[in-house]
């Protein structure tokens, strides 16, 4: 209940009162890649978290540009620990925003870039005054990077916030009726998934999947087609917290049981109500995107409870 409390505070004090986003970099020239740290008023040795954003475009604050999509779940996440006494840093991907010209070909891109760049990000943190240690939190598609990156670097915890137990041609596949396609549609992308799945030539991409089957992703698509989150997970030898909400339209509670069951010793927190960017929302269609569009929705208190209560469990 303390937990829940802290977090309901927190989402009343006024973001004025907490401190300004300092940019920090890595790396030098094009190369260079840049992010947002996040200091506490008063900062001690802490933990301090990382956070990775899910799929696509997406910038430290956890939106891609270029959509109506704006929930700045990350930014938010980031004030809510900064008021709870732990630093945070937020990074744009390597080909986005500030980091853009990080990447030339992005669509040379594969997720092994983006797990080598957290990996460095994460030794930046760690090395940061005050740090005791990196809590690496990853959202969406970022749960797994998290997973990955973890088993690269030292850590003491890894937190999964609406992370698929499936790999992406099982994820694609099990959003068909969410997407409300065709049988005609359906049976072409089945035949797009074997085909990455063994390695070879992918052609007739419908117009609609360009973003996941065509020539600016699918050397990314073709490097996650058969990673599985459930087995990433196990690998991590830190502590697991994985969370997820019961309202969430695109990931299942049963995926986060599943990774949960796949690690030893993961607490497993389900939220009530809450939608995949981590706001409580209703399971209409409509409402429950409108979540993912909306910046001054605050988060749902219960998931910045589990995560701060996880953070000073690592203290």
């Amino acid at each position: 209940m303390l937990g829940l409390w802290a977090a309901m505070a927190a989402a009343a004090i006024s973001t004025a009162q907490l401190p300004a986003d300092q940019e920090v970099h890595i790396g030098r020239g094009d190369q260079a890649l840049y992010g947002a740290l996040l200091r506490p008023a008063e900062a001690g040795p802490a933990p301090a978290a990382l956070l990775l954003a899910g799929s696509g475009a997406s910038g430290r604050d956890g939106d891609e540009a270029n959509t109506p999509e704006h929930a700045q779940t990350l930014k938010l996440l980031a004030e809510a620990l900064a008021d709870q006494g732990f630093a945070s840093l937020r990074i744009d991907k390597r080909g986005v925003a500030a980091s853009a010209k990080a990447a030339p070909q992005p669509q040379d891109l594969t997720v092994g870039d983006f797990v080598n760049d957290a990996a460095a990000w994460a030794r930046f943190l760690r090395a940061q005054p005050g740090v005791r240690c990196v809590v690496i939190i990853g959202h969406s598609e970022g749960a797994l990077v998290a997973a990955l990156t973890a088993q690269k670097v030292k850590t003491c915890g890894v937190v999964s916030l609406s992370g698929s137990a499936l790999d992406l041609g099982a994820l694609i596949e099990s959003q068909n009726g969410l997407a409300h396609r065709s049988p005609a549609l359906i049976a072409q992308i089945h035949l797009i998934i074997a085909s990455l799945r063994a390695g070879k030539p992918v052609s007739d991409v419908p117009p609609q999947l360009a973003g996941v089957f065509g020539p600016q992703a699918l050397t990314y698509s073709r490097s996650m087609i058969n990673i599985d989150p459930v087995a990433e997970l196990a690998k991590v030898k830190a502590p697991v917290l994985v969370i997820q909400g019961d309202n969430d339209l695109q990931v299942r509670v049963d995926d986060a049981r599943a990774l949960a069951a796949g690690h030893p010793g993961a607490t497993l927190v389900i939220v009530p109500g809450m939608t995949h960017v981590l706001k409580i929302g209703p399971t209409t269609l409509a409402g429950n995107f409108g979540t993912y569009m909306n910046p001054k929705l605050p988060l749902a208190p219960a998931v910045v409870a589990a995560i701060t209560d996880f953070m000073r469990a690592r203290r």
